[in-house]
């Protein structure tokens, strides 16, 4: 049987993350200010998001270790988080905390057993559950989505993302060897 725990977890965060700083890297920081529409966080401000978003999990899943959102105290909780997020930072401030948080975090993931994996978390409805793999592979997603957003951010700004570049090299090697 294939099982899918804390080590495949921590390695599947730690490509996420990587292509996420290749995205923070590529873009220039004069345009770390850029705003894509009315009511949408900067470019900064996305990636300091997604830098920091994992300690949410950590919070939740680590340190308070909860079998249960009813009663937690999600609005001090955002507002802590937004007061974190909204801190100006240089893109070298940033890139760092991409790579100190996501590395904090992954490192954590590779020590879960499946036991704790398998734990499960009652939503704030108080009938729903949800594993805490589920809940930690959501992690990873989020981060997925607003890498999706700065994707499409890099091609208004005139960049051509890394993976479309890395598809598109080797697809012309492929050509080539074909030839």
């Amino acid at each position: 049987m294939t099982s899918y725990g804390g080590k495949e977890l921590a390695n599947a965060f730690r490509t996420v993350r990587k292509n996420t700083i290749q995205v923070a890297e590529d873009i220039p920081e004069s345009k770390y200010g850029f705003v894509a529409a009315p009511e949408v966080r900067s470019v900064g401000r996305m990636l300091t998001h997604i830098a920091i978003a994992t300690r949410i999990s950590e919070d939740i899943d680590k340190t308070k270790r909860l079998t249960t959102f009813v009663g937690y105290d999600f609005f001090g909780s955002l507002d802590r988080f937004n007061a974190e997020e909204s801190k100006n930072r240089s893109r070298a401030e940033i890139l760092e905390l991409l790579r100190t948080e996501g590395e904090r975090f992954a490192a954590w993931l590779e020590t879960l057993t499946p036991e704790f994996l398998a734990e499960r978390v009652t939503e704030p409805d108080g009938k729903t559950t949800k594993s805490r793999f589920e809940r930690l592979l959501g992690a990873k997603e989020h981060e997925m989505h607003h890498r999706a957003q700065l994707m499409l951010i890099e091609r208004q700004l005139g960049i051509v993302p890394h993976l479309t570049r890395q598809f598109n090299e080797r697809v012309a090697q492929m050509r080539a060897a074909r030839a």
